[in-house]
């Protein structure tokens, strides 16, 4: 990893905050879209503090600078920061928050400073709060972006073309979906409801596009009203076949354009309420990830109520069409990932030098060729050894490591197809492991069978579920410091809201239901030794119970990753019956679906691999 040297950014900054009179300035790590992933143009923390994790804040003072990021990034990011940064461990006792920190420095009437496309109206409002009663002079919501000003060498915003998703994969028309976005409208008489989030407006859309790597989505807007959808985009995006498909039932205005048209209309809509004196009931809709340059065009806290996107939820819920597509392209990835480790023990038991980059293009290329694949669905991890102890590692051409056959070897990929999106975690071994790398191995194995296997009661969060993957890893006085589980789209963001398992708080407010999609994937790391993943896409289904308590349907999941565990590592002493016979079954489904569709001929190195770790072991 290296480490940018950061003093000449900070010194130029400072400078601009002393001209913008701004004491305090925050730089959070997302777009204006609050996208978790972002286009290199907007990597505006990034290229401030030299650390590329995904998760963060920076916050900059005249005489201080710090970095707030979670326990998936705290190796990352002591190798990453020079020493003009001080790293805040969020989780961590005594650590303060990026929030509590930027307060206490505003003490003595200083101000605050944030662009304020990058903060949503409910963060602005809580930290408001906070520096008010340290002494502070308040947050000031800024129109331009500092750091723009002072990054010469800036990367030109995506102008990508927009595709269109076919009903074929899609599954509903979008017109359907604006009309349940109507019905929501009517329920809470709101005049209209703003779209912020881009992969909620590619699915409402039935669009794709490609303006941030790995995310086949667009940089929009969209405006629902009950008689009216408008799409905010550069017209450029939209080709011949995209505006045929969005018709007249859609306008189509500049990107730009979404701000003045906000206030335009809430302004009259203000008008039209005092004469009426129905203004409570005309409160305009607007996400809680929606910015706060969003809340305040429409008017802010007295016209604006703000809510999680029923666009979110809807999304989370994939129909027939999609869950198809999820399964079959899972088995078509599951496959690609099965030539990969089969020609990678070969590769390694030959003697072939091999760095994680390279291994990381091979199964690129393996995946490549699969039907229908659109890129890959986020940095390849391919980490050998220590590397693997690094929760978010990207191995770096130049400076990554040669994979040593001797040590853990742990890969977190995934690809973007037109049916679906995947996202599996292996850790394998090509040569003889160490009693704890298999114990560690084992016991994380056992919280993902453990989650694998549940059944619940309607009305369950993932919060509730997180316990059951960690169990075995708590037994022995071990954890791990990232969630258990996130929603995934149907070819769309690999992470998608609003479940997750997880112990945080977020994931306690939306129950999960048939259709949802998530990930179940424990670990365990060592920092400077191994580290250890297994991951599985799971779908929510409707569970057969012989009792349903309190007349409630019961749901379990559905694994649609066919690849299977490594058989070096798991130590089936720890196993129980069960978990064997689950082991097993499991095992005998990869093989049937990789063999029933053909993908690996008969005698192949790749078959021949996949017959070994795929057979079951005694009960």
């Amino acid at each position: 990893m290296v480490t940018a040297n950061t003093a000449d950014r900070l010194a130029a900054l400072r400078r601009l905050m002393g001209r913008e009179k701004v004491d305090v300035y925050v730089i959070p790590s997302e777009d204006s879209h609050s996208s978790e992933y972002i286009c290199e143009a907007d990597a505006r923390r990034a290229w401030l503090t030299g650390f590329t994790g995904s998760a963060g804040c920076a916050v900059v003072t005249h005489e201080k600078a710090v970095l707030a990021t979670d326990g998936r990034y705290f190796n990352q990011a002591e190798h990453q920061l020079d020493s003009n940064w001080e790293l805040l461990k969020q989780g961590m006792p005594d650590v303060p928050t990026w929030q509590e920190w930027a307060a206490q420095h505003s003490e003595g009437g200083k101000t605050v400073g944030v662009d304020a496309t990058l903060i949503t109206a409910q963060q602005a409002k809580s930290l408001e709060t906070r520096i008010k009663k340290k002494g502070g002079a308040g947050l000031l919501g800024m129109s331009k972006n500092l750091v723009d000003e002072i990054w010469t060498d800036r990367p030109a915003r995506p102008n990508n073309p927009v595709m269109v998703l076919n009903i074929e994969y899609a599954g509903q028309p979008f017109q359907e979906k604006i009309e349940a976005v109507r019905k929501g409208l009517e329920k809470k008489k709101s005049p209209g409801f703003v779209v912020s989030m881009l992969d909620e407006i590619a699915w409402l859309y039935n669009l794709r596009g490609s303006d941030i790597p790995y995310n086949p989505v667009f940089f929009a807007y969209a405006f629902i009203t009950p008689t009216s959808a408008t799409l905010y985009i550069d017209s450029k995006k939209l080709p011949e076949a995209a505006l045929e498909h969005l018709g007249d039932e859609v306008k189509i205005k500049p990107y730009e354009a979404v701000f003045t048209d906000l206030t335009t209309v809430s302004t009259k809509l203000r008008d039209g309420a005092l004469v009426s004196g129905d203004a409570m009931a005309k409160k305009w809709l607007l996400s809680n990830k929606a910015s706060w340059a969003l809340s305040k065009a429409l008017g802010g806290d007295e016209y604006v109520e703000v809510v999680r996107s029923p666009i979110e939820e809807a999304k989370a819920v994939k129909n027939e069409t999609e869950r198809s597509g999820m399964r079959n392209c899972h088995i078509r990835d599951g496959v690609a990932l099965i030539k990969y480790f089969s020609w990678l023990e070969e590769e390694l038991k030959k003697g072939t030098e091999l760095d994680e980059v390279q291994a990381a293009d091979k199964l690129e290329e393996f995946r490549k060729v699969g039907e229908h694949f659109k890129g890959l669905s986020f940095d390849t991890i391919s980490s050998t050894g220590p590397n693997a102890a690094v929760i978010h590692y990207k191995p770096e051409p130049g400076s990554c490591s040669k994979i040593d056959p001797k040590a853990v070897y742990l890969c977190d990929s995934g690809a973007q197809y037109l049916d679906g999106t995947t996202d599996t975690t292996r850790t394998l071994h090509f040569g003889e492991p160490t009693e704890m790398e298999k114990k560690a191995y084992t016991l994380v194995l056992k919280g993902m069978v453990a989650l694998d296997r549940v059944v619940f009661p309607k009305g369950t969060s993932g919060f509730a579920l997180d316990v059951l993957a960690r169990q075995f890893l708590w037994s022995e006085g071990l954890d791990y410091r990232h969630g258990t589980g996130h929603g995934v789209g149907s070819f769309l963001n690999v992470h998608e809201g609003p479940i997750g398992i997880g112990t945080r708080l977020q994931y306690s407010e939306v129950p999960l239901a048939p259709g949802m999609v998530i990930s179940d994937e424990p670990g365990y790391y060592e920092d400077g030794n191994f580290g250890i993943r297994i991951e599985n896409v799971i779908m929510v289904k409707e569970a057969k119970t012989n009792h349903q308590f309190g007349d409630k349907p019961y749901y379990g999941f559905e694994h649609v990753t066919m690849v299977p565990m490594c058989k070096k590592l798991t130590d089936e002493n720890l196993l129980t019956p069960a978990e064997k016979k689950w082991l097993n079954d499991y095992h005998a489904e990869v093989l049937e679906k990789a063999k029933a569709k053909g993908f690996l001929e008969k005698d192949s190195a790749a078959m021949k691999w996949l017959e070994r770790e795929t057979a079951p072991i005694p009960i």
